[in-house]
């Protein structure tokens, strides 16, 4: 009986942390939340229940350009980081041993280094391009495309290597042996067996970009949407408004917007792989029945 009230007490106390955690973590998304459906200027006062903040979002020029500066830099940065990634992961996973112990170091570098020094290292590269290589050469879209694939593409390879790791090595070989060629068996036997983790790294690398503030403070020059001006995204500016003004109330149904979004990719992923995990508990049973 002792022991059993300890064992409750402890699971009393576990549960109790848990939930005090979470309430933490998610407390303050939940009051942007609800604030988000009234439109005062002054967080904690309510003026009753409306969507206008979500109109006057839409129709806030300088938000949506930033927003879709963010979108676009976000998806094709992610894009390349994948396929530069994967590729990479590939290719240190069939190199010889010192080789691939080497280029494993190189990768982890950008991974532990701060961000700003990644900023600062890249902004100088860029100066001393401009000074002595390529007088023509500015600061625009492709630096800041260039920052972002440095922050990201390393992580796409952590997140691929595991999986061709776990990876059948003989597979490859099979593929050959039944008569694809190299760019076949790649394609047919060894992607789909680690495309859970091109995945992965592909979302880790959207949300990397689209949280980055300084790497994009420092790399960005005109282009994209702002044309001859300097390229915002959320993250410059918010930076920006918040030296003059206090934030836009619009804001707040951005961000609630974006929970959400992330919110069902996340449910998304999780009843995909939960669906593929059962599918293959019973192809499995199938077999041991036969």
């Amino acid at each position: 009986m002792v022991v059993e009230k300890k064992n409750l007490i402890k699971k009393i106390l576990g549960q109790t942390y848990l939930w005090l955690l979470l309430a933490i973590m998610y407390a303050p998304i939940f009051v942007l939340i609800v604030f988000s459906f009234t439109d005062t200027d002054v967080l904690g006062q309510w003026n009753g229940f409306t969507f206008d903040l979500y109109a006057q979002l839409f129709r806030n020029a300088d938000i949506m350009r930033a927003v879709g500066n963010t979108i676009i830099i976000a998806l094709v940065s992610s894009a390349i980081a994948t396929i530069l990634g994967t590729i990479g992961a590939v290719g240190v996973y069939e190199s010889r041993r010192h080789t691939k112990r080497v280029i494993e170091f190189a990768n982890q570098i950008p991974v532990v280094t701060p961000e700003i020094v990644l900023a600062l290292a890249l902004t100088v590269m860029f100066v001393f391009a401009r000074e002595h290589l390529f007088p023509n050469f500015a600061f625009s879209f492709w630096t800041l495309l260039a920052g972002h694939l440095v922050l990201s593409t390393p992580f796409v390879y952590l997140n691929v290597k595991p999986k061709l790791e776990q990876m059948d090595p003989a597979l490859y070989e099979a593929a050959l042996d039944l008569g694809c060629n190299p760019r076949q068996a790649l394609l047919k036997a060894t992607l789909p067996e680690i495309a859970p983790g091109v995945l992965s790294g592909f979302l880790i690398a959207i949300t990397l970009s689209l949280d980055d503030f300084i790497v994009t403070a420092f790399t960005a020059g005109p282009g994209l949407l702002n044309g001859a001006s300097r390229i915002s995204t959320i993250s410059t500016y918010v930076q920006g408004v918040i030296k003059k003004h206090p934030l836009p109330p619009e804001l707040r149904a951005l961000c609630t917007l974006i929970f959400l979004v992330v919110l069902l990719v996340v449910v998304g992923l999780i009843f995909v792989n939960r669906k593929k995990t059962l599918t293959t508990g019973k192809h499995a049973k199938a077999r041991l029945k036969l």
